[in-house]
């Protein structure tokens, strides 16, 4: 089973000050790097008169492609402490641009540095992330006596119930996670007696953001 993936699912906006200096971040979910390049040059366009529009990007699962700009900047103040915010948060799939708007007054390396870190950490404060897991979605038919019981199991144990439909018998698919599925087989057959028809199966991905169930189109 492979571990879950935290991912940018809806983008926000965060600002601070620091001596008058302006740090404004915009965040947007990206998949690909024609995405994130499109996402970079509406932000240049939209603050067109702004001094510096600094950069950061993670693309993938296993951070396939990283990438970060100063813009002008001096080195290492901006892109990187923009980009090691998004990575020390295991956030995949997003683009983030920090627009500056010079307050008259230096900053110095440390100053500068702080203040993009802050700014980028004030935008994902007012995104959505979601976390991508993988599970079985496991079927089961059973009588109405047995449904009861299994309700109770699944609930006790937080398995996601994805459908329940009532018939002669009673159909229902939870997600179970890999490694839970011979202790739900188990469970399934101990609540039924071992008269429930049970399948499994090949794993999906699935998130959870706000409360909603997000499953793969």
């Amino acid at each position: 089973m492979k571990p879950p993936i935290r991912y940018l699912y809806s983008g926000g906006q965060g600002e601070i000050e620091e001596k008058r200096s302006r740090f404004i971040a915009t965040l947007a979910p990206v998949t690909t790097e024609d995405e994130a390049a499109a996402f970079i040059e509406a932000q240049k366009k939209r603050y067109w008169d702004a001094r510096h529009n600094c950069q950061a990007m993670v693309i993938g699962a296993n951070n396939e492609l990283t990438r970060c700009s100063d813009d002008g900047e001096p080195p290492h103040t901006a892109g990187r402490p923009m980009l090691d915010v998004l990575l020390h948060e295991e956030i995949h799939d997003a683009c983030v641009v920090v627009t500056r708007y010079f307050g008259g007054i230096l900053l110095g390396t440390g100053g500068l540095t702080r203040a993009y870190r802050e700014a980028v950490q004030a935008g994902l404060a007012n995104c959505v992330i979601a976390t991508k897991r993988q599970a079985v979605p496991v079927t089961v038919r059973t009588d109405y006596t047995g449904i009861g019981k299994i309700q109770y199991r699944t609930a006790e144990a937080g398995y996601i119930n994805l459908s329940t439909d009532y018939a002669d018998l009673v159909t229902a698919v939870w997600l179970v996670p890999e490694d839970d599925c011979p202790a739900f087989l188990t469970a399934i057959n101990d609540a039924t007696a071992g008269k429930a028809d049970v399948s499994f199966a090949d794993p999906i991905w699935y998130s959870e953001a706000n409360g909603k169930l997000i499953l793969p189109s």
